[in-house]
Order: structure tokens, then C-alpha cells, then sequence
């Protein structure tokens, strides 16, 4: 099967950068990358061209919209919409890479399912000492994991631990609590079918628990990526959440019907059918 990664960004070309450092080191080179871009400024195009340019063996392409406040949603939906893969692999642009992240997603896809993994969460000065040295943490032995958690550096250590394909990644087919946008991948004709992301959401927070749940309520069923593919996530400053609230109600409202489709989504990008 053929792959994108989305990678979303926001005005944070020292964070990508070191996330797209990690996609050019993956284990599994077979994957094109689309950076969906809400509204950054000249930095971030021009890290993206400098690493288009660069990268011999991986496509790189920039999808950038206006920048009308946090619209991840619509974003990652121009990007959908900018690819014609099979199978479609969703992170952050502050969201480094496990070397084999690309290879874990690839491995454990199966037809009728999502897949959701977890992060660690990097504290501010290990992520100031990793973007000003270029450090390479998808590299890192277990050692260095141990010494940073000690030191409070990293908020966990079990994500980083591997374990094979087997019937627990399948325990749990209903889950949607926790499933984030950072980790996740889904195949193409189901986003299709529930109309990718619902741009409805305004501001930060939940667009992603949405596409999950109408994921659900198609049929789509939710497999664990635990213990396979993490992503290293850098530090950042909390969002602006004041309209989180407002979220929250359209978010419940959805739980309480068997709605499937974004009322604001993918079709908007896509050539009307005949």
C-alpha cells in the first residue's frame, strides 16, 4: 500500500525541522510527506523548500491556507485532499519520530480499522537542548531514555517499549478517549466515507476526538499502535483554549447521535462526482 504522513504546522520551523529530520532517518523510506500548513509565515515555507530540495528519496510537499486562526482541521483536509494514497498516517510538526514509526503503521494496518499510538512528552529545557544541538532523540538509547526521566525530563517511559502484532491491539475496538491527530492513521476510503475532518470546531481542541467518533459510528473500528510507534513530542506553551467549552457541546452532541459524516469536511476539496 502507498503512504502519506501529514505533518501540521504552525510557525514553528525549528520544530520542524527536527521532525522532518526524523522522516529522512525512517526505516521504511516508502511514503510521500505532506506538511499542511495553517497560515505559517516566509521561515516555515522556506524550511519545507530547503528539505523538498534535499531529500533524494522522499517527496515533500507544502500545503499552506490563510492564516484565520487554529483551523488544523481544515488543513489536514486540503492535505488529504492533495494526495491520492491508499493509507494516510496523521502527526504534528512538533512530533519527532521513533525511526521505525512509518514501518510500525505500515505493519499493523488492517482493513476495517484505525490505528492510534501514544507520545512522550518532552519537558521545555530537553527540547531547548534538542532543537538547539539537532539532536537526533529518535536515536537514542534506552539509557539516555532512563537518565532523562530521572531527571524529569520526559514524562514517561513506557511508550518506548515494543511489542508485536497479537489480539490485544484489538481489546479495546471502541475506543475513542485519548485517540489523537499527533499518532493516528487511517485508510483513504474511510475518510472518505465520514468526509474527512469537520472544520466546524473552532480553535483548538477535539476536531480529532470527532473524526474518531465517526470513524466509530461507520464501522471503523480502533486497533492499538502502543508499544510500536511513538513520537517524541516537543514542548510548547499551552493553546489558547477558549473555545473549548463550545467544542465540548458539539462533541457531545455527536455522541449522542449515529452521525458519520463532517457537516464541514473533505468534499469541499474534492471534484464533485457525477
Amino acid at each position: 500500500m502507498n503512504i502519506a504522513v501529514i505533518v501540521t504546522t504552525y510557525n514553528r520551523p525549528d520544530a520542524l525541522a527536527a521532525v522532518l529530520d526524523g522522516y529522512l532517518q525512517q526505516s521504511d523510506p516508502a511514503f510521500e510527506l505532506v506538511v499542511a500548513d495553517d497560515g505559517s509565515t516566509e521561515e516555515t515555507r522556506r524550511v519545507v523548500e530547503h528539505y523538498a530540495r534535499s531529500a533524494s528519496k522522499l517527496e515533500i510537499r507544502h500545503i499552506w491556507q490563510e492564516d484565520h486562526g487554529f483551523r488544523a482541521a481544515a488543513a489536514r483536509n486540503r492535505a488529504i485532499a492533495a494526495t491520492s494514497v491508499d493509507y494516510l498516517l496523521f502527526t504534528d510538526g512538533d512530533c519527532i519520530p521513533a525511526r521505525g514509526f512509518v514501518a510500525a503503521h505500515r505493519r499493523l494496518a488492517a482493513r476495517g480499522h484505525f490505528l492510534a499510538a501514544n507520545r512522550v512528552l518532552l519537558g521545555p529545557d530537553l527540547t531547548r537542548r534538542i532543537l538547539a544541538a539537532r539532536n537526533p532523540v529518535y536515536d537514542w538509547r534506552w539509557q539516555q531514555w532512563v537518565i532523562a526521566w530521572l531527571r524529569r525530563d520526559v514524562n514517561r517511559l513506557l511508550p518506548l517499549l515494543r511489542l508485536p502484532e497479537g489480539a490485544f491491539r484489538l481489546r479495546s475496538p471502541q475506543r475513542w478517549e485519548g485517540v489523537k491527530t499527533c499518532n493516528l492513521s487511517v485508510w483513504r476510503e474511510d475518510l472518505l466515507r465520514v468526509n474527512g475532518l469537520d472544520e466546524s470546531y473552532q480553535g483548538w481542541g477535539l476536531e480529532d476526538s470527532d473524526l474518531v467518533i465517526r470513524l466509530l459510528h461507520a464501522g471503523v473500528r480502533h486497533k492499538s499502535a502502543r508499544f510500536a510507534a511513538p513520537v517524541f513530542h516537543l514542548w510548547h506553551a499551552e493553546n489558547d483554549r477558549s473555545r473549548l467549552a463550545e467544542n465540548r457541546q458539539r462533541l457531545d452532541e455527536l455522541l449522542a447521535s449515529d452521525r458519520t459524516r463532517a457537516q464541514v469536511g473533505l468534499d469541499q476539496y474534492l471534484p464533485a462526482r457525477v
